[in-house]
């Protein structure tokens, strides 16, 4: 197959084109100037002039990972604006490109997240849930996927991959929560009832060459492991994962002075489940959340 990744040279999209590139042939669409190296081709995109569906003819599936991250930095306005409109222009773009190719792609894959969900200590979603957070998270997910689904005016099957709290040591929140527990400085952080829905980086990459691969999947997709945790608990194991105590709790104004809005990315949780991808039968490599860290902090 001949893959397109938009944001492949992200936290995920490095992962996923380990994966991929020893079956398929991958192009990465780039804004700089990576020179293009066995089964991988990178590709110009979102610069004046560049037409990059000219050098891809045809393709047999698109995933689309590009994006400013939530991750990083402080939630400031103009921050917030980065995320937001980075999201739009790159969904926008490629649907530009795929209009423009004679022979259209069978799939489309669009990162999302389950902060679309409101936050909840008591609900369960699943991706039958319809609830839509009335927060800048919320609003950010729900107008990407609404772009995003404009593909199936083309007939292509669209999945849209709502991730988690994706745990790897390369980047995603995993190193900011761990480095208190490293310090001897871990506890509870916030009330500790907030759901933390987590998921290996490897599951991830995994789940999304299940989509490609799986015909009957469309729509949302619930990209968690089948065990969330609330924080207290969540913190509680990365301490005995570490060999470190769990004893310095972190309250959340503190939080909120520390992170501003961000905060909510820690203090604000849903219990989601990955209800279509257990229903399809994928196999999570890591279910439970020592198995994942024991992994990660071998």
């Amino acid at each position: 197959m001949k893959i397109i990744i938009a944001g492949g040279s992200g936290f995920i999209g490095q992962k996923l084109t380990e994966l991929l590139k020893e079956d398929h042939e991958i192009i990465i669409l780039t804004r700089k100037g990576e020179r293009s190296a066995g089964k991988i081709k990178y590709v110009k995109w979102l610069e004046e002039g560049s037409l990059p569906e000219k050098e891809i003819g045809k393709a047999d599936a698109v995933i689309n990972l590009a994006g400013v991250s939530i991750n990083d930095g402080r939630w400031t306005q103009h921050h917030q604006k980065q995320i937001y409109e980075s999201r739009m222009t790159a969904t926008e773009e490629l649907l530009r490109m795929v209009e423009a190719l004679s022979e259209k792609p069978s799939v489309f894959i669009n990162a999302s997240a389950i902060g679309i969900y409101p936050p909840s200590r008591h609900t369960v979603y699943t991706e039958k849930s319809t609830e839509v957070a009335d927060n800048f998270l919320g609003h950010t997910v729900y107008d990407w996927e609404s772009k995003a689904a404009r593909m199936m005016e083309h007939g292509i099957r669209t999945v849209f991959m709502r991730f988690g709290v994706v745990l790897g040591n390369e980047g995603g929140a995993l190193p900011l929560i761990a480095l208190p527990y490293r310090l001897f400085m871990g506890g509870t952080v916030g009330s500790g009832e907030q759901w933390v829905s987590w998921i290996h980086v490897t599951d991830v990459v995994r789940a999304i060459c299940f989509a490609i691969e799986n015909h009957q999947i469309s729509g949302p997709v619930n990209v968690t492991a089948p065990n969330p945790k609330v924080m207290k608990d969540f913190g509680r194991t990365i301490g005995a994962v570490l060999h470190r105590p769990h004893w310095f709790p972190v309250p959340a104004f503190l939080m909120k002075v520390v992170l501003g809005k961000k905060s909510s990315l820690v203090l604000e949780g849903q219990h989601v489940i990955p209800k279509v991808l257990m229903e399809e039968g994928f196999e999570f490599k890591f279910t439970t959340l020592e198995s994942a860290l024991g992994d990660l902090f071998q």
